[in-house]
């Protein structure tokens, strides 16, 4: 009775282990992230003041001033760990001018996130910030994950965007430029 139980257990796990297989390669076939925002008439955007992986409070009324970026994602979510890349080249490529990344983890701990993107190939520059009882979600009305935000100067939303990004596109570089001139 044990072998026939340890068999159908054997069984079981293989046929787990062919799913997750399938899983990934249907992962591999998902669309390209797509690099468009939609431009929306300014409106101010929420409160958003949350600690990040290292105790540190983020509030974006302290950011006025600058273009921000703002993208609420999770671990779990396919295109947000697709496009967690692309964001930090952004970043990178806006080094040393008014504008900032901000990454609000929804729902995960440090710990779950700090595995994540130390798998990745560089290692995040920007904030990224713990959302655990997805307060912050709610309040700026996010719908589904990915879900990003461009906040202008003045602490105004003026661009969205639901679903992954290639954040160093040059159409989202050249958005991001325009807020940056006025």
């Amino acid at each position: 009775m044990k072998s026939r139980n340890r068999g159908a257990g054997m069984a079981a796990a293989m046929l787990l282990m062919l799913d997750l297989m399938g899983a990934g390669a249907m992962a591999a076939d998902l669309p390209p992230l797509s690099h468009s925002l939609t431009r929306q008439a300014p409106k101010p955007a929420p409160a958003l003041k949350l600690k990040d992986l290292d105790g540190a409070t983020h509030d974006l009324g302290q950011l006025k001033g600058r273009v921000v970026l703002i993208n609420f994602w999770a671990t779990w979510c396919p295109p947000c760990r697709r496009e967690m890349p692309s964001m930090e080249r952004l970043s990178q490529a806006f080094k040393g001018e008014a504008f900032s990344v901000l990454a609000v983890d929804v729902g995960e701990d440090a710990d779950t996130i700090e595995t994540f993107t130390g798998q990745l190939d560089t290692l995040p520059t920007f904030p990224i910030l713990l959302d655990t009882r997805s307060q912050a979600m709610q309040a700026w009305q996010v719908a589904g994950l990915p879900t990003t935000f461009l906040v202008d100067p003045q602490g105004h939303i003026v661009a969205s965007a639901i679903g992954g990004r290639e954040f160093d596109h040059p159409d989202i570089i050249q958005a991001i430029r325009e807020l940056l001139k006025k």
